[in-house]
């Protein structure tokens, strides 16, 4: 499954421009980490960093324009004082699998005299096989408004004559010109509704497996927005396979694995109840009205159960989160959003721990995204794990990794946790 080692977010809301981890251009930056996780005071930007993912999904399935208008419009997402003229910019850099070619997807996003947004420019390049190491990738992807080529098939291959040259010419041309002919190995792209991102409509077509990858790879983020008070809701009785965003089909999640994976969801439970306090078992119940019920059997009442509407928020979430790193299906991308509220302090290092495994598991071979600002939970990770994001005086946010403050790193190899070092405040610039 693809990895992302480098993000880049350009003019959207406070963060005018931060990277993270590695991209095309910084060979000597490292990769991000299976687990990442991004710390910072209230208002330095971890929920925009967070909300920038959800950005790049929701403008995969809807389209820029509703992307920004559920934000409250192209304005209100836009860096303040920053020139609309540099658009809002993205840059991932992945790998589809650790022996590939790392591919690059960038994509600006502008408005038009209407000041309705659009994409201005979308590109996919990867180093072609034979290349080497040096020289810039190849794009076999790119569109200025709308108009453009892709490459057909499912490799670039090697240079191996003057027509791939040639063509590679061709392509170096277009970036510069944004004009292209056909040839049999590209095909000339005018989308008519340049709103859309290219990859959403050529992912569709079995001629272009590379996009169809990449656009899969979006598809399977996973961006939690869960609410105790939306798994505390009673859905009507049917199995449903994944767990939504906000959790309200938990109930019906459990009901699957209990009909589809009986022997593997009562190993689940019995791991689940080892995490949770005074928790003994978890079933399911239909009521007379046909609504799910959860039940939760604690210690000492072993024949009556609470109900979800019963439970804490803190218990509910942990079992959401443990049965989310439990789906049969892995998500290439979990990002989740201050874990820790509603937590007993003492199960935040366990949920760190679980997210590492989750992360690490090859059968899984997914990443794990957090924002936080709880010291326990940092207290279990490590600093190339951790970015603080801090506010600069111009109202932007910068952000750094952890590893690179030589104090800090130093203090940790002398036995000193994470956590309480950001306490202390040793790991801020300021």
């Amino acid at each position: 499954m693809a990895q992302i080692e480098g993000f880049r977010i350009q003019n959207y809301k406070a963060l005018k421009d931060i990277t993270l981890g590695k991209l095309w251009n910084t060979k000597n930056e490292k990769p991000l980490t299976k687990l990442t996780v991004v710390i910072g005071k209230n208002g330095t930007g971890k929920s925009s960093i967070f909300d920038a993912f959800g950005f790049i999904s929701d403008c995969l399935k809807k389209g820029v324009e509703e992307a920004c208008d559920e934000r409250g419009g192209f304005s209100k997402i836009f860096s303040k004082g920053q020139s609309v003229s540099e658009g809002m910019n993205f840059e991932i850099y992945y790998r589809e699998s650790p022996n590939d070619n790392p591919i690059t997807y960038e994509f600006s996003i502008k408005i038009d005299e209407k000041q309705r947004p659009f994409v201005s420019s979308e590109r996919l390049r990867q180093r072609r096989s034979g290349s080497g190491k040096v020289g810039r990738p190849f794009s076999f992807l790119i569109l200025n408004n709308g108009t453009g080529v892709v490459w057909k098939g499912e490799t670039t291959g090697k240079l191996k004559n003057e027509d791939d040259k040639s063509l590679l010419n061709f392509i170096e041309q277009l970036e510069s010109e944004q004009q292209s002919e056909e040839t049999s190995e590209t095909e000339v792209v005018r989308l008519e509704n340049n709103r859309h991102l290219a990859i959403t409509v050529l992912g569709a077509l079995k001629q272009h497996p590379r996009v169809t990858k990449f656009r899969k790879f979006i598809e399977s983020w996973y961006l939690s927005y869960f609410s105790p008070d939306s798994a505390r809701s009673l859905p009507i009785a049917g199995s449903q396979k994944h767990l939504n965003v906000h959790g309200d089909n938990l109930a019906n999640v459990v009901q699957f694995m209990q009909r589809e994976q009986t022997d593997r969801f009562n190993k689940i439970l019995n791991k689940i109840s080892k995490k949770i306090p005074g928790i003994e078992k978890i079933d399911t119940k239909v009521s007379l009205d046909g609504r799910l019920l959860l039940e939760f059997y604690a210690q000492g009442f072993a024949n009556e159960p609470f109900f979800a509407q019963q439970m804490s928020d803190g218990t509910l979430k942990f079992f959401t989160y443990m049965l989310l790193l439990e789906d049969p299906e892995p998500h290439s991308l979990v990002c989740i959003e201050e874990p820790e509220n509603g937590l007993y302090h003492k199960l935040l290092e366990v949920l760190a721990q679980e997210f590492r495994n989750y992360a690490s598991n090859r059968k899984a071979d997914s990443q794990v995204f957090i924002t936080t600002h709880q010291p326990f939970l940092v207290n279990a990770l490590n600093t190339d794990e951790v970015w603080i994001l801090e506010k600069q005086n111009d109202g932007f946010s910068k952000i750094s990794r952890v590893s690179n403050n030589q104090l800090a790193s130093n203090m940790v190899e002398a036995g000193l946790q994470l956590g309480e070092l950001w306490y202390s405040d040793y790991l801020s610039e300021d």
